[in-house]
């Protein structure tokens, strides 16, 4: 984040911030986004359709969507992927390349054994194999997002998240349109096999790109030191000590750095992390089981949904990038974080029409532009936020906290519909938005919450 990004000066010209998208690590960024978001949908909306198809309750399908709370703590493991090597791989592909290649092959193997389920008969495997889904599809995103945001420098993240949400949005059409017409003309195990093929496209995209450069500076090596005296001050060979030394650099000295670096306004970041997406995540748990209950075909929600949808996500990512270059991360998250919140109340206004087709088009239309214009700001802002020697561990911490409440509230979404409806359910995700238009509020009008980013920034070693 820019000091200029505090008001509508421009950092670059238009022509440079439009051919930033012809540079080739951005390039590289959709098909990595492909890979990166074609897994997604497969457990969560286009697996709650199969459910529904399967007959199975509503209360469960929602509960079925706990299983991506996987995503919400990688964190866990994150410290592994940013500081342990892959036995062999590392060695012959590189720290963030190996665990990319072999998070790709999990996801696979986990598709593959979902589409021999049927999920009439047994919801506990399924559940089991979407699990992988999820568990590799969310190593994948740690090893993803370092290496995007140690490939290419600060001012061109934004242009990175946009490009990524480009092939990350193309993803979630092929998963979500691409599934709806194979479920429909032949059948749903038959969709997931096609789509545990189309890994390849990420483990081809792997081989092809470079592994980028990995550095810590002086300070941070000085502070990781000062941390690993206090966990263990003996200078011994012994494992244990090798082990509490590890553990100190790789797993507290990220939060430690985060925290000093942020002071007083990290709390308050963390907590704007954490609901900046309710409103979008919360919604998206019945938005097919509502289409399919307000009437619509298959066909139709492919077609509108997912591909007249997904033009509009494109252009809303590519706006939300182009804004990020030209003026700052703030202004853009501000932006997005209102738009997303609107667009829930037209959802209301859609449920009580009935099926309409014109209405569904332009509410699809609101959604997807908003989402992919606040996606796109939102990533480069929690990429803003990183220090180079912790890349993957930090990165991971605040994608982690973005999902974990709506993860959890998303799980109830299917017992408030089946209470009360799906207009007041897509009031409620509306209202759910206003705390993180308050605080995108403040951290950009508060002089004193932007010297200290301003200041963090300068130290994150990027």
């Amino acid at each position: 984040m820019s000091s200029s990004s505090n008001g509508f000066q421009p950092l670059h010209s238009w022509r440079e911030s439009l051919l930033v998208y012809t540079r080739p690590r951005v390039i590289g960024m959709l098909f990595l986004g492909f890979s990166a978001g074609l897994p997604f949908l497969l457990v969560f909306s286009t697996l709650s359709a199969w459910l529904n198809d399967a007959n199975v309750s509503k209360a469960t399908i929602g509960f079925f969507s706990w299983i991506g709370i996987t995503y919400s703590i990688k964190v866990v493991w994150a410290p592994v992927i940013d500081r342990l090597p892959f036995p062999y791989l590392t060695r012959l592909l590189g720290k963030r390349r190996s665990w990319m290649l072999v998070a790709q092959i999990g996801i696979a193997c986990g598709l593959l054994g979902m589409a021999s389920i049927n999920p009439a008969e047994d919801l506990q495997t399924i559940a089991l194999f979407g699990l992988l889904v999820a568990f590799s599809s969310a190593t994948q995103d740690v090893a993803l997002d370092a290496y995007r945001i140690e490939a290419m420098d600060k001012e061109y993240q934004g242009a990175m998240s946009a490009i990524y949400i480009f092939g990350y949005r193309l993803a979630l059409l092929v998963a979500g349109a691409g599934s709806f017409y194979i479920a429909e003309y032949v059948d749903w195990p038959t969709a997931y096999v096609v789509m545990a093929l189309l890994m390849a496209v990420g483990m081809c995209t792997v081989l092809v790109i470079r592994e980028p450069e990995h550095s810590v500076s002086d300070a941070t090596r000085e502070q990781e030191n000062k941390i690993a005296a206090i966990f263990d001050g003996s200078s011994s060979d012994s494992t244990w000590h090798l082990v509490k030394v590890w553990f100190s650099s790789a797993v507290v000295s990220p939060f430690v750095d985060f925290i000093k670096r942020y002071g007083k306004f990290a709390i308050l970041i963390l907590i704007f992390i954490g609901i900046y997406r309710i409103s979008d995540i919360t919604m998206g748990v019945m938005a097919n089981p509502f289409y399919l209950d307000m009437g619509y075909s298959k066909v139709e929600i492919a077609n509108i949904s997912k591909i007249f949808g997904f033009f509009m996500s494109i252009i809303g990512a590519m706006t939300g990038g182009v804004l990020v270059v030209r003026y700052g991360i703030h202004r853009p998250l501000i932006l997005g974080a209102t738009l997303v919140a609107v667009t829930n109340l037209l959802f209301a206004y859609l449920a009580t029409l009935g099926p309409d087709l014109v209405w569904l088009s332009i509410v699809i239309s609101a959604d997807n532009f908003s989402g992919g214009l606040a996606g796109s700001a939102f990533i480069a802002f929690l990429s803003s936020l990183t220090n180079s020697a912790y890349t993957a561990t930090q990165y991971a911490l605040f994608s982690s906290i973005m999902t974990l409440p709506a993860k959890i509230l998303g799980g109830f979404s299917g017992v408030i519909v089946e209470g009360y409806g799906y207009e007041w359910f897509f009031s409620y995700a509306a209202v759910l938005g206003i705390p993180a238009i308050v605080v995108a509020l403040y951290l950009t009008l508060s002089p004193s919450a932007r010297r200290q980013q301003l200041s963090a920034e300068q130290t994150s070693g990027h």
